[in-house]
């Protein structure tokens, strides 16, 4: 079961002015289930994306920056799961841009105004004959309402759809914003398995867009891991519809531009966070805050090994409050000159660790307790500047391992 993470409310999904959203059940893996989804914008939208860093990038990803770079606005998404589409050499780029021509010929733009999007399986054909055979029925399911059944629609592993939404007033106009994303394993910074669609009837331009986005994914989908693979297909999407009347948001200076920008880095958390809540075989949620750095590299270095650490996870699935494997983890994060006679750990709110030892208050049942809980945050504190940086992660289970080595069957 997820961590305390529930299934979303349909009328806290906003739709977005300018925006259409279709679903079908295509048979690309298995059959009855959503596994096709069309987003359509209207012209006059902005788009802008991130994407994985891994070098063994999948085919739609390819394709997609290839099309964000090119002449003419993005008109439309195409997103499939069950298959990912990637280890497939050319004749996988072949087969994404098949099927952006099918949905690009049928909503009468060019294919490079298609962005693909493809999740599952790696190293399989991508059957592209099934997509095609697949939009006419989610091309008759578009409407502005179905934020729901797409983040359904996305699913491969996750066991709960991820979407929220919210409201705000820019300029005396009611603004939306709303998400969905999809991962629950192979999930690492820089990204991870994991889409994400970001969305909002506000007036911005694309050039504030594009730099958004890397903010956004900064704040958000590259501050989560739950096992450490960063895989070949993640991508975040965001759009903006300028459909609202009020004034073009020009500066994130501005007080519009700071109240839409801190709108949508919420909902990208939430979105962000949720992947971790449903990480597979995850039970409890953790928060990884790291303060008292000289950069906040070197704290995300820190989260990071903690957050990595096997030992460390199956420590939090086991409620044991081993503490030198924290300790340890901070100690190969690769801060050369770390004095480890400055550093103080905290457990919620018990400090176990004093100037790097066992602080001689601490008693075994305070920890436990802590580690008994289902949501639980580490803190450490360096000693060496004013830097912070925080990470979000999970336990590892036995189910993990179950998942994972039952995936393609």
């Amino acid at each position: 079961m997820p961590v305390n993470l529930k299934s979303p409310i349909q009328s806290e999904l906003y739709p977005i002015e300018g925006i259409r959203l279709g679903v079908a059940e295509a048979g690309i893996r298995k059959a009855n289930r959503k596994d096709l989804t069309v987003i359509v914008l209207d012209e006059g939208a902005s788009v802008a994306g991130v994407f994985t860093q891994n070098r063994f990038c999948a085919a739609p990803v390819q394709i997609c920056r290839e099309h964000l770079t090119a002449a003419g606005a993005i008109r439309a998404l195409l997103i499939n799961t069950g298959n990912a589409n990637a280890g497939t050499g050319e004749q996988g780029l072949q087969r994404a841009r098949q099927s952006c021509s099918a949905l690009a010929q049928a909503l009468s733009v060019a294919p490079h105004q298609v962005l693909p999007f493809s999740t599952g399986v790696i190293m399989e054909p991508l059957p592209v004959d099934r997509i095609v055979a697949g939009l006419p029925a989610a091309l008759a399911d578009l409407c502005a309402d179905n934020w729901l059944r797409a983040a359904e629609a996305i699913m491969t592993t996750d066991t709960v759809a991820k979407a929220f939404g919210v409201q705000l007033r820019l300029g005396g106009k009611l603004v939306s914003v709303t998400g969905i994303s999809k991962g629950a394993g192979m999930i690492r910074p820089n990204m991870a398995t994991m889409l994400g669609f970001l969305a909002t009837d506000a007036c911005i331009g694309q050039d504030l867009l594009s730099t958004l986005a890397g903010e956004l994914a900064e704040g958000s989908f590259n501050r989560v891991t739950v096992d450490g693979d960063t895989s070949t297909n993640d991508s975040f999407v965001v759009v903006a519809t300028n459909k609202v009347g009020h004034s073009p948001i020009d500066s994130w200076d501005s007080a519009d531009g700071r109240a839409l920008k801190t709108a949508m880095l919420d909902v990208s958390r939430q979105l962000a966070q949720a992947i971790v809540r449903d990480g597979e075989g995850a039970t409890k949620f953790i928060t990884v805050n790291v303060e008292g750095g000289r950069t906040t590299e070197e704290c995300r270095r820190v989260a990071y090994a903690i957050a990595h650490s096997p030992l460390v996870k199956t420590a939090f699935f086991a409620s044991d409050p081993n503490l030198g494997r924290i300790l340890a983890a901070v100690g190969y994060a690769g801060i050369t000159d770390l004095e480890q006679t400055v550093i103080d750990l905290y457990l919620d709110d018990v400090l176990v660790a004093v100037r790097g030892g066992r602080n001689p208050a601490y008693r075994e049942e305070d920890g436990q307790r802590v580690m008994k809980q289902s949501e639980i945050t580490v803190r450490v504190v360096l000693g060496r500047g004013d830097a912070h940086d925080t990470v979000w992660t999970c336990d590892l289970s036995h189910d993990y391992v179950t998942i994972n080595a039952d995936y393609r069957s």
